[in-house]
């Protein structure tokens, strides 16, 4: 297990990047602490996979330093830095029984065969592939395959790190919720550093103790699952964690108050300075309440999804979308209010931190 520091990392794909758009990473320097529990969330082309390729060696930086406990590895292979990695695809061998897949990288390192025998049928275990020991890879549907690959990357216990890449994509929807179970069981019991890459919030919420949200290159924020939630620092964030998710409308600042369109809105505390830029108002749709005061708004849609029911309204033009109970009374003449507690203030997608 080890510390892992991004010591300023860049990279771009062509030989000579001009500007910042040439980078198919941006500028990034964070460190993933000894034995954390990580998760990179992103729209496909954010960046997160380059980003782990990196960690691993498959992929060099154009410029920046990777180092693990405070060691430089950015020359070294991915079997110099002592990196597990499982694939979006099953990278095993058909020719191999499945007991024998998992055994290959520990008796490939000199691991004596009992230990071999006793962590190889723990891990089996934890995938359900106890009775299909003695089967023959090639023949195993692709969900099973996967299971393997992700095997072979939680079967050694000496590793720096784990990395994982979206790993689960192949797998049915009850064995993903089951694994991740698993895997974060498997964390908390052996302390491994975990970086899991992964464009499915669910999957990053569920597994990591901190989420990486990566955007056009850049990490946007890293948090818990309740600080994104909260106080998401970029718009993007706001947008793309939630379902739906958080309802952002162009604003002006009017002394203590937010005006959107002609409608003034209370805030619980002013900003801490004036921001310049474009301002806008989010708040999620679980702090919007629909009655009968308040802004007058209509209402566009209602999608029933069982123990709730998402309202889309029209405000002055601007979509807004409210997360209400099943049984709630939706007036003829609806009014919005927003929770004061859960605005959040930006000036060109980024936070303005408040006076309290």
């Amino acid at each position: 297990m080890a510390r892992i520091d991004l010591d300023h990392i860049r990279h771009a794909y062509m030989a000579k990047p001009q500007s910042p758009s040439d980078y198919a990473l941006k500028e990034v320097h964070h460190t993933f602490e000894d034995g954390g529990a990580y998760a990179l969330l992103g729209p496909s082309g954010c960046g997160k996979t380059t980003l782990l390729n990196i960690i691993s060696g498959l992929v060099r930086s154009s410029e920046g330093r990777i180092l693990f406990d405070g060691n430089d590895v950015t020359p070294l292979s991915t079997q110099e830095r002592n990196i597990a990695q499982v694939f979006q695809f099953p990278v095993i061998y058909d020719t191999m029984t499945v007991y024998d897949n998992l055994a290959f990288p520990l008796r490939n390192r000199g691991v004596s065969e009992p230990d071999v025998d006793r962590k190889v049928r723990e891990i089996l275990s934890m995938i359900d592939l106890d009775s299909w020991s003695d089967r023959k890879a090639r023949g195993l549907t692709a969900d099973q395959k996967q299971k393997i690959s992700l095997g072979r990357g939680l079967v050694r216990s000496d590793v720096n790190a784990i990395l994982f890449d979206e790993p689960l994509t192949v797998i049915d929807p009850h064995m993903k919720w089951v694994l991740r179970t698993q895997l974060k069981q498997l964390h908390q019991r052996f302390g491994h550093t975990m970086v899991y890459v992964t464009h499915d919030q669910t999957e990053a919420l569920t597994f990591a103790d901190q989420v990486v949200v990566m955007f056009e290159g850049e990490i946007v924020q890293i948090g818990t699952p309740a600080e994104l939630f909260e106080r998401p620092k970029h718009t993007f964030v706001g947008y793309f964690i939630g379902s739906p998710g958080m309802n952002v409308l162009p604003m002006e600042l009017a002394g203590g108050s937010a005006r959107v369109g002609s409608n003034e809105i209370s805030l619980f505390a002013p900003p801490a300075s004036v921001p310049s830029g474009k301002l806008e108002l989010g708040i999620r749709p679980e702090f919007v309440r629909i009655g009968r005061e308040g802004m007058p708004a209509t209402i566009t849609k209602v999608e029933d999804i069982g123990r709730h029911r998402i309202v889309r309204a029209q405000l002055e033009g601007y979509e807004v979308a409210a997360i209400v109970d099943e049984d709630a009374d939706l007036p003829a003449e609806p009014r919005l209010l927003f929770d004061p507690a859960g605005i959040n203030l930006y000036a060109d997608n980024w936070r303005v931190e408040t006076a309290q």
